[in-house]
């Protein structure tokens, strides 16, 4: 018996990193689990992981979160497959560093596109298919609160995450629809990594982030996806609008 037998769920940027790992994790413990990426060959192989992780509960729905009409086509492929959403795991975004003075218009918009609209409009149109009792989960940062020099484009969208949780726990509590955000620290993935230019200089960065976290190193995203597990499962079903930092202490200590 898992802890979400028969359930359906969705986790979006479910290629790599968090999203994969949360994917494997709810599809493992008896979900199927619908997954989103912007790229084909990516997404092909997160299915295949999943598929030999869980024995097949997984579907992968290519798309963009920012695109309105992407986003259509997912939730139309859910509808289809009958049995409505229990989990959603609201988890694509990303974003880079952007010094304040060299911010661009396009900096902003794609940032905000993904990691807002995407994050606002996946939850909308997934409503209709919500089932009573249904959980939300979102992806938030540290760097919502850490004043990160040249990340306040980034850090202002999880700041956004932040609130979006408290006021959709707020207007969803009479459906029996809980909502709250799972806040990662620094977690080795993809993502950060991708934010150094070269992999020499990833190495560098991603040992000057772990040396800044109390326990001493970066976080694995199973790591994360337990917390997921935790806040889309029973197991936690008196939580609405709250916060689980999955952060080493990085904003506790």
């Amino acid at each position: 018996m898992g802890q979400l037998d028969n359930k359906v769920a969705l986790v979006t940027g479910a290629t790599s990193g968090i999203g994969l790992a949360s994917a494997r994790r709810l599809a493992t413990e008896g979900a199927h689990v619908f997954i989103t990426g912007r790229r084909k060959t990516e997404l092909d192989a997160a299915v295949a992981d999943i598929t030999a992780a869980a024995g097949g509960r997984v579907t992968g729905v290519a798309g963009d979160v920012a695109n309105l009409d992407d986003l259509d086509a997912l939730f139309e492929t859910i509808a289809q497959f009958g049995r409505g959403l229990d989990v959603v795991h609201a988890n694509a975004g990303g974003g880079g560093f952007s010094p304040l003075g060299v911010i661009t218009p396009e900096d902003f918009d794609k940032t905000f596109g993904i990691n807002v609209r995407g994050t606002l409009f996946t939850v909308q149109k997934a409503l209709p298919l919500l089932n009573e009792g249904a959980a939300i989960v979102l992806t938030g940062s540290t760097a919502a609160t850490d004043g990160t020099p040249a990340f306040s484009i980034y850090a202002a969208t999880k700041a956004a995450i932040r609130s979006f949780g408290r006021t959709w726990a707020a207007e969803l509590a009479q459906r029996g629809i809980r909502v709250n955000t799972v806040i990662p620290g620094p977690t080795n993935t993809p993502g950060l990594a991708g934010l150094a230019p070269d992999a020499e200089q990833a190495s560098a960065l991603l040992g000057s982030i772990a040396s800044g976290v109390p326990l001493g190193r970066l976080g694995e995203p199973e790591e994360i996806a337990n917390a997921v597990l935790f806040l889309a499962s029973s197991e936690s079903s008196f939580m609405t609008g709250g916060e689980i930092f999955v952060d080493g202490g990085t904003n506790q200590l």
